[in-house]
C-alpha cells in the first residue's frame, strides 16, 4: 500500500470533493459550499493523500493560543479502516502552531472510541455549555 501523505497545504485540498463530503455527513447537512469555503478559510485544515489523490480531511477552529475545536474529520469511503483518520487527528494535535493549545473540544455521535485513543473524554464536568441557534 502507498504511504498516506498528510499535508497542511490548502492548495492541495480538493474543495469541491471535500465540501460535498461534509454536506453529505450527518453533521454537515444543510451546510452550503459558500459556508464551507468560509469555514475552511478560517480554520487550520489538513488533508490526507494516497498516490496523489485526496482521501481525507480535517480542520481545527482555533485561536492558535488557548483553544481548538476539531471538526469535519472524515475519510472518504473505500479508504476507511486504514488509520487515515488517526493520522489526520494526530497531525492537528501535533501541529507546531497549536503547541500551546491546552483546551481541545469536538462533537461526535459515533466516534467516541476513536477520539478516546487521543485522550478526549466525554464532558461531564458540568461546566461545558452550548448554544445552538438557527443561522441569520
Amino acid at each position: 500500500m502507498t504511504a498516506v501523505e498528510i499535508s497542511f497545504d490548502v492548495s492541495r485540498i480538493d474543495f469541491d470533493k471535500t465540501s460535498e463530503a461534509v454536506k453529505a455527513s450527518y453533521w454537515g447537512a444543510g451546510r452550503t459550499d459558500e459556508g464551507n469555503r468560509r469555514a475552511f478559510a478560517n480554520s487550520l485544515c489538513v488533508a490526507a493523500h494516497l498516490a496523489g489523490q485526496q482521501v481525507g480531511f480535517a480542520r481545527a477552529i482555533t485561536d492558535y493560543a488557548c483553544f481548538a475545536y476539531m471538526s469535519d474529520v472524515m475519510v472518504w469511503p473505500g479508504n476507511r479502516g486504514l488509520g487515515i483518520g488517526k493520522k489526520l487527528i494526530q497531525a492537528l494535535l501535533d501541529h507546531p502552531d497549536l503547541a500551546s493549545v491546552t483546551s481541545w473540544s469536538l462533537r461526535t455521535s459515533d466516534a467516541h472510541s476513536l477520539y478516546e485513543q487521543f485522550g478526549f473524554e466525554t464532558a461531564t464536568d458540568g461546566m461545558y455549555m452550548r448554544l445552538a441557534r438557527q443561522p441569520a
